[in-house]
């Protein structure tokens, strides 16, 4: 990543959205790779994110999930000043405070609006820094600017379009319905001032005849004064792209009928990293389903997946109020495999201990005991990338490390893996058939994730380069956004960033 001076010709623009969840993570990856292709250096930025879907970055910390795929839209490096702070759910009220890249704590909702002001000159920093030498950075805010009752201290949405002088184009999803109320209404719960930084507005997620839409632009102007950069139609391949909102998560992964192998995924409260699931859900012969909470794992489950978790002990008695344990259980005597990713490993093992309350009240409970292992939750926390092997079939794997706690046991003894670094890493059980790890990304490794599926005896591997098909798709995303919306306008809207902005927080 650049230094902190900036370039005196990168121009800046913030798309931000009539409501959470309106596209707006998806149109600032799409823009990056259509400017990228455009020959631009791009930069994604987003001041404020919450979300326990994360990446690491080169620079040992970690970023939300998003900003790693706008990231590798523009063909940047991840940074921590690409996403300054990160908000993990701990509860329903509490979350982790992650600040460029490292955990300072956690705090209340109540709390966290009191933090915010302080935390400016910081998200300011890492945006003169993020800026360096750019184009162009497209800045995404988060949920929606007219939640008026929460503008103090904000830093999100306008409050930092105004610190840093950014200009703003609306974004508002049509799919949900009410799109010009969303529009309308959103501008005139803004200041005048916050109104006279608007510069547009963009409708997402459009199905049908969108000549049927050409009179609202005219109501839109008459309530607004605002123009359109365009009308986006539904880009379906946008389920193939990793998802950072757990909402997504309630659309099925794939729709079966006839699929080779069916593997099921618990819908844990504190669900995390659970894009580990997408280059499941990419190859054709594979459906994944996401397990709700009051519905059973079905019988004709092959593997049964426990995702990571931001609060193990909390979704350990959340898989024992469910009765997940007993269906788990059921479907180990019935010859089912079982997987744990990160927090879902620790599950898997006889104990977990959290004496110092690092994830929620201090406890410990007995785990499944699939796995002969024991956890601890102390320490500091691993964030790194990592590569290795699979010990039983040899394939590469590769991805990275996010977690908090000591795994002990002998389980250990028969490990999963062998990472490139010389350590031995996760667990088997003596049958085989049950596998835990702390790397997250796993099946990501094409070869590996290709000879797992094979090993389930259902006579297909797998055949999707799921890198590749990334790619693919961002391209095509690319392509869909040139063709619906003026990016000519969309860049001629950006202003230049002031070199100075940092002395301002």
């Amino acid at each position: 990543m650049p230094g902190s001076e900036t370039s005196n010709n990168t121009r800046a623009l913030m798309i931000q959205g009539t409501g959470s969840d309106v596209g707006k993570s998806l149109l600032v990856a799409g823009l990056c790779r259509a400017y990228r292709n455009r020959g631009l250096s791009v930069r994604p930025f987003k001041p404020q994110n919450m979300s326990n879907n994360a990446a690491v970055t080169i620079d040992g910390g970690e970023i939300g999930r998003a900003q790693a795929l706008q990231a590798l839209a523009a063909g940047v490096d991840l940074s921590v000043h690409l996403n300054p702070v990160l908000l993990k759910p701990q509860s329903d009220t509490g979350a982790q405070v992650v600040v460029q890249g490292r955990v300072e704590g956690t705090a209340q909702a109540r709390d966290y609006h009191a933090l915010k002001p302080k935390l400016l000159a910081r998200v300011l920093e890492s945006f003169t820094i993020t800026a360096g030498d750019a184009d162009l950075v497209l800045v995404e805010g988060a949920g929606s600017p007219a939640e008026v009752n929460l503008r103090a201290g904000d830093i999100a949405n306008m409050g930092f379009a105004e610190a840093a002088g950014v200009p703003v184009v609306l974004t508002a999803d049509i799919e949900r319905g009410g799109v010009l109320a969303n529009i309308v209404g959103t501008v005139q719960l803004l200041t005048e001032i916050e109104r006279a930084r608007l510069r547009g507005y963009i409708v997402n997620k459009f199905r049908g005849d969108v000549t049927l839409f050409e009179d609202a632009h005219a109501i839109i102007k008459e309530h607004t004064g605002l123009g359109s950069f365009g009308v986006v139609p539904f880009f379906d391949a946008a389920r193939l792209l990793p998802q950072e909102d757990s909402q997504s998560l309630n659309v099925a992964r794939k729709t079966g009928g006839g699929a080779a192998v069916t593997i099921a995924a618990l819908r844990l409260s504190r669900i995390a990293n659970f894009d580990d699931l997408d280059p499941l859900a990419a190859e054709p012969d594979v459906e994944v389903r996401i397990i709700e909470p009051g519905t059973a794992v079905p019988g004709d489950t092959d593997v049964l997946i426990i995702p990571g978790s931001k609060s193990t002990l909390a979704d350990l008695a959340k898989i024992r109020a469910e009765g997940w344990d007993v269906d788990i259980a059921a479907h180990h005597r019935r010859g089912g495999w079982v997987v744990g990713l990160c927090g879902g490993y620790q599950i898997l093992g006889r104990h977990v201990a959290d004496p110092d309350g690092i994830e929620g009240p201090p406890g410990e409970a007995e785990g499944l005991g699939l796995l002969d292992i024991e956890t601890i939750i102390r320490g500091d926390k691993t964030l790194k990338e990592t590569s290795g092997t699979e010990i039983a079939g040899g394939e590469a794997v590769r991805g990275y490390e996010m977690h908090i706690g000591e795994t002990t046991g002998t389980g250990l003894e028969r490990p999963w893996l062998r990472l490139d670094d010389g350590r031995d890493e996760g667990a088997v059980s003596p049958d085989g058939r049950v596998l835990g790890t702390y790397l997250h990304g796993v099946f990501a490794a094409d070869g590996f994730r290709h000879a797992f599926l094979e090993r389930l005896g259902s006579g297909h591997g797998g055949g999707v380069a799921y890198d590749a098909l990334i790619e693919e798709t961002l391209n095509a995303l690319a392509d869909h956004l040139e063709e619906h919306l003026d990016l000519d306008a969309l860049l001629a809207a950006a202003s230049p960033v002031d070199s100075g902005v940092r002395a301002t927080g």
